[in-house]
């Protein structure tokens, strides 16, 4: 009989620091990283270069099936979009609220769903998205529902896009997050939820070493 290969899914809302903390713990556990995001985010990229409208599935699925996508699990990442390096652009709110939209299409879902699914190679893998443990891998070992308040997660962007020199407003930022926030959790296809087996981490009040530990020691942990 096999063994199941581990996955470790870390789902939430933009900016409650999936991204950060799943990189370190799939550092620290020796495992494989998939962040979904920079999936949808890529497609996004590669969408808003072709000129195709964000309404036009048909050209998106098509585009997400033929796109070249590869990315390293150092910090910061390196994403390479059919050969060409767009880890400067992932990041973008252009490209978040794009990949938001187009995330929102079952047929753009169902086309990257198996090349997210390629990444799940032994020894293990931590995953970060919004719908992992839900959908993507129903049958993870170990979940973790991380969240924050979304003036919280607001102000975390604002200081990062801050540091890069980039002239931003506090205030457009948290209106931006409630919105995705809002079409996240109500869209159709994989909304924004907590597995029923999630463990819960609310990171407003905490550093992010803490939440590295409080994660970390989900799968640790002999209950799962």
């Amino acid at each position: 009989m096999n063994t199941p290969i581990p996955v470790l899914t870390i789902d939430g809302p933009s900016g409650s620091g999936k991204g950060t903390v799943s990189r370190a713990v799939a550092q620290k556990l020796g495992w494989h990283f998939l962040d979904s995001g920079a999936i949808y985010r890529s497609l996004a990229i590669a969408v808003l270069r072709a000129g195709i409208p964000v309404e036009n599935v048909d050209e998106i699925v098509a585009l997400a099936e033929n796109m070249n996508l590869s990315f390293t699990t150092d910090d910061p990442p390196e994403v390479l979009l059919n050969g060409q390096d767009i880890a400067g652009e992932i990041g973008s709110e252009t490209c978040g609220n794009a990949a938001s939209r187009i995330a929102a299409f079952g047929p753009v879902r169902q086309a990257l769903l198996e090349k997210q699914r390629s990444f799940r190679r032994p020894p293990g893998l931590v995953a970060d998205g919004r719908d992992m443990g839900t959908v993507v891998f129903q049958d993870a070992g170990y979940k973790v529902f991380l969240t924050a308040s979304a003036e919280v997660r607001a102000l975390r962007r604002y200081k990062q896009l801050k540091d890069k020199g980039l002239d931003v407003n506090l205030i457009n930022l948290t209106r931006e997050i409630e919105e995705r926030d809002r079409r996240d959790l109500e869209r159709k296809e994989a909304p924004l939820v907590m597995a029923k087996d999630a463990v819960r981490i609310d990171s407003s009040d905490l550093d992010i070493q803490q939440v590295i530990e409080r994660v970390f020691g989900v799968v640790a942990s002999p209950t799962g």
